[in-house]
């Protein structure tokens, strides 16, 4: 069996591209951040962040999605430690 036929689903994705340029970083990174973050951004996205969020949007619902787990680790770290 070669090492495709092993991957399943992910048969024919490279793992190696996830990531790889800074404009999915960027994506991700954002979408990341305003679900950890609890206020408002103080400024307006710039022309490039708007066009790396729409060109890798699922960077960025990735990157919020994230934020969420996060926010579900700390807080049961925080049931752990307080309660």
């Amino acid at each position: 069996m070669s090492h495709d036929e092993d991957r399943g689903f992910l048969k024919g994705i490279k793992l190696s591209a996830f990531l790889d340029v800074y404009q999915e970083w960027h994506a991700f990174v954002e979408g990341f951040c305003e679900v950890l973050c609890p206020w408002p951004a103080r400024y307006r996205p710039s022309e490039e962040l708007l066009n790396d969020l729409k060109g890798d949007h699922h960077y960025y619902v990735f990157g919020r999605a994230m934020g969420v787990i996060a926010w579900l680790i700390i807080a049961k770290i925080i049931q752990e430690a307080f309660f």
